[in-house]
């Protein structure tokens, strides 16, 4: 472990102690949110971001290590291991360099060199690549056998060459040094395979650019368009620098024979190393924007997932429609379905208006105050005839939400199990009621994918889109925390500890015994054993126990270091239900914090996590974010005009810009040259999804349903 702990603490710039205290967390089948919370002192307050890179280069490295050990062996099986190989392949830093170092031993499938070997002209192909001055002719004098294929010196010599081909498109110095080249000066070059046929890749139909100067989502772009055969790209060193750097590798100068050996050397770089290492740098450079997409998207989910609730309201969620009418839910404020119905106001005025009706009619029986508009198809249409109707219903806001993903969950067999008495259209119109509501709670019992906050989702690896997303929902989930008593399967099983089988038992012990009434008592969930219960138990909260700390993030573990605290301060447990904890932190910080810290048995962070819990019992993190906006009244396109100044809501961020909901129904674009005075890297250095922005009209495009915004020198009071 320590070497791997070694390269990790210098690559991640953290103490080695904290690293390999982390490993062996992992090991010991510890969850990243709960080393993240509870496990403070030993990882130096590492955040679950952090803790998570760690984990994949923990992984990559034991596997690197692992890939090492098979070469290793295989190399040694076969009697051609040297110390200075073996000492080469442990030094390798990446998977590439161990394969280099393997490809001369590798078996291969039948090659040239292969068969030129087979004829007995590996010999010849050594004593020419000595290159010590003799003449090719005259060494290949000796190797004609018409019996094994060789009839003439230009056969041998053929033969020879392709094997010195292959011997130095192996060589593994080669392939480093060229790659390193490629990496940092080859020209990616795309052009169109039919330049007449107009397609949205039209921007890359003449399109060259040095590696060091591609951004990723062009990238992504370029590969998606060759992918659909619009495109033909290929990656190259300028000119002839490629073959010159090989020729310099493999020759020794000035001798006579280097001529046939360059010539050999010309064919592997063209014919074997150049595609080789192409595709290498091609993959990589997939990799690369791939890593990048990815880690967008998962930037981009968690804003979302924790965007602050509208909690406790009767809420009216509409989802929009033409052929099949707009589908109304009406919820209570815990998502309690009250009512639905079907109205249809794109079908004609006398329709609009019966829509209005009835929907007025609902919103009084059931003292609606917020109305949740998904934002798909007819969804203008429905916003519209929604203002219409509130400027007759006072005291009533309506807000869009982003409905991606609400089709999915509604056909699913989770809907299905939830709603069994709805059909699918009306499950959607329930889903994006409570999405207003309670954004975490309802986007967990969706693919993550399907939420669509990002770009090119569906080009990624998916492996590693669902783990990147998966560890997003499971820390916004475990950072916000879970009633027992209320949550679905869905929002318990992304829990620390708990899985799809003991969620499950949870709701199934619930419904058979009543509401959870202590922390202790979900030792009686069948499977749910010790290991599970330390992982899981600091993040569900049981409202209903006697136990006020068991409603707070406080771990079980550390309650009487909670109870302990409270005595030192004069507090009693009363005090906490009462907010009489003010001045707890002052003090702490009266008392000195280690000493305390040390008269609790705990070290700093968990005493400071203690304090924070002890002063606000029960809170919910997302309660301090911006209030999401509320509206009554809506813009068009043509309402807009440049230097207009407007409030909006990031809907998504992503390489070269923000798109911002400014309430007209199309999101308006903030190019990235646009977001701040000052040149940004990537938009997300200033903003994320679920922000409240100042924008400024500079473009509006009518025809194509675009707008330009930007956020430069907005007055923030506007």
């Amino acid at each position: 472990m320590k070497p791997i702990a070694e390269a990790l603490a210098l690559e991640l710039g953290q103490k080695q102690e904290y690293i390999e205290n982390v490993i062996a967390l992992l090991d010991e089948g510890n969850t990243i949110p709960f080393i993240a919370r509870y496990r403070k002192e030993m990882h130096g307050a590492m955040d679950d971001t952090t803790l998570r890179n760690l984990e994949t280069r923990l992984n990559y490295l034991r596997n690197l290590a692992e890939r090492k050990e098979e070469v290793i062996k295989s190399i040694a099986s076969q009697e051609k291991l040297t110390e200075e190989l073996e000492q080469a392949i442990l030094a390798a830093q990446t998977l590439a360099e161990v394969e280099d170092l393997y490809r001369p031993y590798k078996q291969k499938r039948r090659t040239r060199a292969t068969v030129a070997k087979e004829k007995g002209l590996e010999s010849l192909a050594l004593a020419l690549f000595e290159q010590d001055g003799s003449d090719p002719a005259t060494l290949a004098q000796d190797y004609i056998d018409p019996e094994k294929g060789v009839e003439t010196i230009e056969d041998a010599l053929a033969g020879a060459s392709d094997i010195i081909a292959e011997m130095i498109s192996d060589d593994a110095e080669i392939r480093k040094a060229l790659r390193e080249k490629m990496e940092k000066q080859a020209i990616v070059t795309v052009s169109a395979v039919d330049p007449e046929n107009d397609s949205v890749y039209r921007l890359y139909y003449e399109f060259s650019n040095p590696v060091s100067r591609l951004q990723n989502h062009q990238i992504l772009a370029i590969n998606r368009g060759e992918k659909e055969g619009f495109l033909k790209v290929t990656a190259a060193l300028p000119g002839l620098e490629g073959q010159a750097l090989v020729c310099r590798k493999a020759l020794k100068p000035t001798l006579v024979v280097s001529a046939f050996v360059r010539a050999a050397a010309e064919d592997a770089f063209n014919r074997l190393i150049a595609p080789s290492v192409e595709r290498e740098l091609r993959n990589t450079l997939t990799d690369r924007a791939a890593e990048s997409a990815i880690a967008n998207f998962a930037l981009n989910l968690k804003p979302l997932l924790m965007a602050r609730p509208v909690k406790g309201f009767v809420t009216m969620g509409l989802d929009p429609g033409y052929r099949n009418g707009c589908k109304v839910a009406v919820v209570d404020g815990t998502g309690r379905v009250l009512d639905t119905s079907v109205v249809y106001p794109t079908f004609s005025q006398n329709k609009k208006e019966e829509a209005i009706r009835i929907l007025t009619a609902m919103i009084k029986k059931h003292n609606v105050q917020h109305i949740a508009i998904g934002n798909g198809t007819a969804s203008r249409e429905t916003e519209a005839m929604t203002v219409e109707m509130l400027k007759n219903v006072p005291g009533v806001s309506y807000m869009i939400v982003n409905e991606a993903g609400a089709s999915v969950y509604s056909a699913s067999k989770l809907a299905a199990e939830e709603f069994p008495e709805y059909d699918v259209n009306l499950r959607s119109a329930v889903s994006i009621a409570r999405r207003l509501q309670d954004p975490l709670a309802e986007l967990v019992k969706i693919d993550p994918k399907a939420i669509g906050v990002g770009q090119y989702q569906h080009d990624m690896p998916q492996k590693r889109l669902d783990e990147a997303l998966g560890g997003v929902v499971e820390d916004c989930v475990n950072a916000v925390g879970v009633d027992v008593n209320t949550a679905s399967v869905s929002l318990l099983q992304q829990v620390a500890g708990l899985n799809g089988t003991t969620a499950k038992n949870v709701v199934a012990f619930r419904e058979e015994n009543g509401a959870f009434t202590s922390r202790s008592q979900l030792k009686k969930v069948p499977k749910l054993g010790p290991k599970a219960f330390q992982q899981c138990a600091g993040f569900l909260r049981v409202p209903e126990s006697k136990e006020i700390l068991d409603n707070t993030g406080v771990h079980p573990e550390s309650y009487d270091a909670a109870k302990k605290l409270l005595e030192l301060c004069g507090y009693t447990k009363q005090d906490i239900a009462a907010g009489k904890l003010s001045e707890l932190t002052q003090k702490i910080e009266a008392m000195g914090k280690e000493t305390t810290a040390e008269n609790c048995g705990v070290g700093v962070p968990t005493l400071e996590d203690v304090a924070k819990e002890l002063m606000k019992p029960g809170r919910d993190p997302r309660d301090d974010l911006p209030a999401p906006i509320l509206r009554t009244d809506v813009l068009e396109m043509k309402d807009l005009k440049p230097g207009m100044v407007l409030s909006g809501t990031v809907r998504n961020v992503i390489d070269f810009g923000v798109f911002v909901d400014i309430g007209v129904h199309q999101d308006g674009l903030v190019h990235i040259s646009q977001v701040c005075n000052r040149k940004v890297r990537h938009p997300s250095e200033i903003v994320q999804v679920g922000d409240v922005v100042k924008v400024s009209v500079l473009e509006v495009d009518e025809k194509r349903k675009r707008i330009s915004l930007t956020m430069k020198n907005v007055p923030k009071e506007a």
